[in-house]
């Protein structure tokens, strides 16, 4: 991506190294490709995953010392994911303007190892989410090696749509959308729930794809190979995809993000149209997402 002289988000609450949380113990992101993955990665309930994982294994509190200090490479990270947040800042607000609406922009806040949320305590094994009750965006930047390591997703436009998505959830929730799906998911079955689960990740990655065609449209900031890379990352995130990697089997009741196929194709509509209102993933019959 091309991002020179793009500003940097104000909206950013940089908690690296001052990390003090209630967090699960004994899980890394590399012994659960994928707990972490596939219940957490862009996901939109992070208490529900963190309540269970405690269940499982119990808690232990993590404190920082203060000594921490960010390599050169996280530093870097931290600036293209605030010029990031800026970017979807700029887009948003314009959208929303156009549609006789507000934006409120969330905060993106950084942490490493544990952080403590309004959606309650998370490590980083978790991956990045989005909390509606503080309206913030959390993420490690560490996720993104992880990202590499564990999956083979690289890049740094598969690194944005990561954010984008994220902010998508909290357009979702601007737009009261976010919050009529959770109370109906709170009426319906486990299997009923976790197909308006789908439907909101997907609209989420249509939401990144939207952003994203504004973005280069307004900054000309995307750059050969870009949209790809984001493509082959929604490829690889999807509840087929990740069950196969770690089971062997896919069970698509159990699918709460989308398959590889839908993933790339939402997140491809929104790249191609830019057009927010062609994102309703609840209007039409779940077996033709």
């Amino acid at each position: 991506m091309q991002l020179d002289g793009r500003r940097q988000s104000t909206n950013v609450d940089d908690r690296r190294g001052s990390s003090t949380a209630k967090v699960v113990g004994g899980i890394g992101l590399g012994g659960v490709v994928l707990i972490g993955l596939i219940s957490m990665l862009l996901g939109v309930n992070p208490q529900q995953a963190i309540e269970v994982a405690n269940q499982m294994i119990g808690t232990s509190e993590v404190v920082s010392d203060g000594t921490w200090e960010p390599s050169e490479q996280e530093q870097e990270l931290a600036v293209f994911a605030s010029q990031i947040l800026a970017g979807t800042e700029d887009i948003w607000t314009e959208i929303f303007k156009a549609n006789g609406r507000t934006y409120v922009p969330p905060k993106l806040v950084l942490f490493n190892g544990s952080v403590q949320s309004g959606c309650g305590g998370a490590t980083s094994s978790s991956g990045p989410f989005y909390c509606s009750a503080d309206q913030c965006v959390y993420l490690d930047l560490s996720f993104f090696t992880s990202m590499r390591q564990q999956i083979g997703a690289d890049g740094d436009f598969a690194y944005a749509y990561v954010i984008a998505h994220e902010v998508g959830h909290h357009v979702q929730y601007l737009l009261g959308t976010l919050q009529q799906a959770h109370n109906q998911m709170s009426r319906v079955s486990e299997a009923q729930a976790n197909q308006i689960s789908v439907r909101l990740e997907l609209q989420a990655d249509f939401y990144a794809g939207v952003w994203a065609y504004n973005d280069n449209k307004r900054f000309k900031s995307l750059e050969a190979g870009d949209i790809q890379e984001a493509i082959d990352a929604a490829g690889k995130i999807g509840d087929d995809y990740l069950q196969k990697q770690s089971y062997g089997r896919t069970v698509p009741d159990s699918f709460t993000h989308g398959t590889s196929e839908q993933r790339s194709r939402w997140l491809t509509k929104g790249l191609r149209t830019g057009d927010v209102s062609l994102g309703d993933t609840f209007s039409q019959p779940y077996n033709q997402l």
